[in-house]
């Protein structure tokens, strides 16, 4: 039981006791918690198993179900109060605003989805990559995709236009919609003539994509390929203005989108989420969560180009019609007041962003928080990486005027929603600052030593789901073994019937049971709440031809968390300079895109690595963190270390100025 995930039995507070309790129930039968969970959506056909296990770790959910998400987005709110409310609230960067209710947001889901199926020949199961920026075209692509049966494969519009067509690639999508381009800080950034580069990169590598569609959003001239290339409000003028097309049956099992993550290797992941499970998990963490009432306006402050945009700004808010709000530009334009405007002019309820942003935002002063009321907030969240106490207060006393709790949440790309936090829409928990509390109904988590054994509390550990969910990923598009070898190798054991998914990251437990999540415990850098592999920051820096050798590890940074810093050795006839180091972060820059730019390339002659060969990264995260290197028995030349120190203390030196 919750034991082994909630040790503490006596300890009750005001609001603690009932949650228990309900938690309790959801672990003691998971398969029946997640059945009555499931039975408050629509389903054409329901479930002849709700967990199939007969091989694990491939887990399906809902086995024999079909439905189409749209069902539960947009259809079933037809005839009811809800179809004429806002769904999103939209602004853009100049200040141009929408306001789009659940039927406008509905006709023209299907008449894009009809136009999509007739002018451009998308079918069932066929995968459509998406590169678009924050408007409101881009849940409603999503949303038509979905619709036909199709599966989408949205890509963040800040990748460049080398790390797309990897995307394009992997996922073999012949059709691609994106627009011509996008605000950001005042100039417009060409999001076609990324599209355009990463298609031809893509048809070197075997992969035609046969139609773009474009949607106009800054009025610039493009380049355009007759035949292939469509407009956007073109496809919509085709469609009847009272176009219909009934939602796919799917089945539950099917693949509902592939979004990329970064991992341990140079080659990113297309993580797999199912139709039914991730519907069924997404429809009531987001309750869970939020507790949403009917005069809430709901404001993730995310991209959509990121999973907690998939299920925080499409698909949880639809399914539970709930008004949200939309932003296409950056967070502190034109000045540090924009955020708090928007909540103010929305009079937004609920209010969800990263501790990045909060950092930002508190670095500039009060006074631009004292500027705006913010007195309709009444619920605080955060998301992408631990948020340290300081913030939390700051968030809780500043932003949310101490009356507005915090629902701090842990979860990933490949578990669909928040798996561990506070969930007010059940019974608030007592709120520690920086931590998220307690694992959410039907998550049994735990904490492990590096033996596997339980950590005692108070002691670093990694953190572990130890029975399946709903919303957990399906796998890695076209390869199995990687799925197995990345989630369930660490600590699972087969010969006994025992899986254990493995997040990679550290964690504690207090003597409450309460989670502290310390970030992450593999390769992989935690930038701005965005995840990205180091052995593909590596890769790119080594294309440049004065490189030999990289390796790319995270900085302490007081407002993104973490910041990507490289140690270089040159090739022969190559030397240090400011100019080379801005040549090598500018080739970064146009192969994966701006948030992997490393803040400082650390030029040394030699990088500390073992007699095998292996690169200690961990020497050099020790030196920009300040703390003792450890063992150096095993290196193959001690005075590398010394190498990096001197490096590592100029960019220190640097730093402060």
């Amino acid at each position: 039981m919750s034991e082994e995930a909630l040790p503490f039995k006596e300890k009750y507070y005001p609001g603690l006791e009932e949650y228990l309790d309900f938690y309790e129930e959801s672990v003691r039968d998971i398969e029946g918690f997640w059945d009555s969970m499931a039975r408050g959506l629509e389903w054409y056909k329901t479930w002849d198993k709700v967990l199939d296990d007969s091989n694990p770790p491939f887990y399906r959910w809902f086995t024999g179900a079909e439905t189409n998400i749209n069902l539960n987005a947009l259809d079933r709110w037809i005839g009811t109060p809800v179809f004429d409310k806002v769904a999103y609230y939209w602004e853009g960067e100049p200040g141009d605003r929408r306001t789009i209710s659940y039927r406008e947001l509905y006709r023209e889901v299907n008449r894009l989805a009809w136009s999509l199926r007739e002018e451009v020949g998308i079918k069932p199961g066929d995968t459509v990559t998406i590169y678009l920026p924050m408007i409101p075209e881009l849940p409603t692509t999503m949303l038509a995709v979905t619709r036909l049966g199709g599966i989408h494969s949205v890509v963040f519009s800040g990748f460049s236009s080398r790390a797309l067509a990897d995307r394009i690639v992997d996922a073999k999508a012949k059709v691609l919609v994106t627009a011509d381009g996008f605000y950001r800080r005042g100039r417009v950034v060409r999001l076609k003539d990324s599209a355009d580069e990463a298609i031809a990169l893509a048809r070197e590598q075997g992969v035609e994509v046969e139609k773009v569609v474009v949607v106009k959003r800054a009025g610039v001239e493009v380049s355009w390929s007759e035949g292939r290339d469509v407009w956007y409000h073109d496809l919509l003028e085709k469609a009847p203005s009272r176009a219909y097309v009934r939602p796919e049956p799917r089945k539950a099992t099917d693949v509902l989108f592939i979004l990329y993550t970064s991992g341990t290797t140079g080659r990113p992941k297309g993580i797999m989420h199912s139709v039914g499970g991730y519907m069924t998990y997404v429809y009531n963490v987001f309750q869970w969560n939020w507790d949403p009432a009917p005069g809430d306006v709901y404001w993730c402050a995310a991209d959509i180009g990121w999973i907690t945009g998939h299920t925080y700004i499409v698909y949880g808010p639809l399914m539970n019609g709930v008004t949200s709000v939309m932003y296409e530009g950056a967070p502190d334009y034109p000045d540090p007041g924009r955020i708090w405007s928007i909540v103010d002019r929305y009079d937004v309820t609920t209010f969800y962003t990263s501790p990045t942003l909060l950092r930002l935002l508190r670095k500039y002063g009060d006074q631009w928080v004292e500027k705006h009321s913010l007195e309709t907030l009444r619920l605080l969240g955060t998301v992408g990486e631990p948020i340290n106490p300081e913030v939390w207060k700051w968030y809780y006393e500043k932003i949310g005027k101490r009356k507005a709790p915090i629902v701090d949440t842990w979860w990933q790309t490949e578990t669909g929603a928040a798996m561990i936090s506070p969930a007010p829409g059940i019974s608030l928990v007592p709120l520690k600052p920086g931590s998220a509390t307690l694992p959410l109904p039907g998550i049994v988590a735990d904490v492990l030593d590096y033996t596997g054994d339980p950590a005692e509390p108070g002691k670093k550990g990694l953190i572990v789901i130890k029975k399946p969910w709903p919303g957990m990923l399906m796998g890695i598009w076209g390869d199995p073994e990687r799925y197995v070898r990345t989630y369930w190798s660490t600590f699972s054991r087969p010969e006994e019937g025992i899986w254990i998914y493995y997040p990679a990251d550290y964690a504690v437990r207090d003597e409450d049971g309460y989670f502290w999540l310390l970030g992450r415990a593999d390769e992989v850098l935690n930038v701005a709440g965005h995840r990205l592999g180091t052995i593909e920051l590596e890769d790119a820096i080594l294309t440049h031809p004065a490189v030999s050798e990289a390796a790319v590890v995270g900085a302490p940074d007081p407002v993104k968390g973490q910041v990507p810093v490289a140690a270089v050795v040159l090739r022969e006839g190559y030397e240090p300079s400011p100019e080379l180091e801005e040549d090598i972060k500018r080739r970064v820059r146009e192969l994966i895109g701006p948030i992997a730019v490393p803040a400082r390339i650390l030029f040394v002659k030699k990088l500390p690595k073992t007699r095998s060969g292996k690169i200690m990264r961990r020497i050099l995260i020790a030196l920009l963190e300040g703390r003792p290197i450890g063992d150096t028995s095993t290196l193959e030349d001690p005075t590398a270390v010394e190498e990096v120190k001197k490096a590592v203390e100029e960019f220190k030196r640097l730093a402060k100025k």
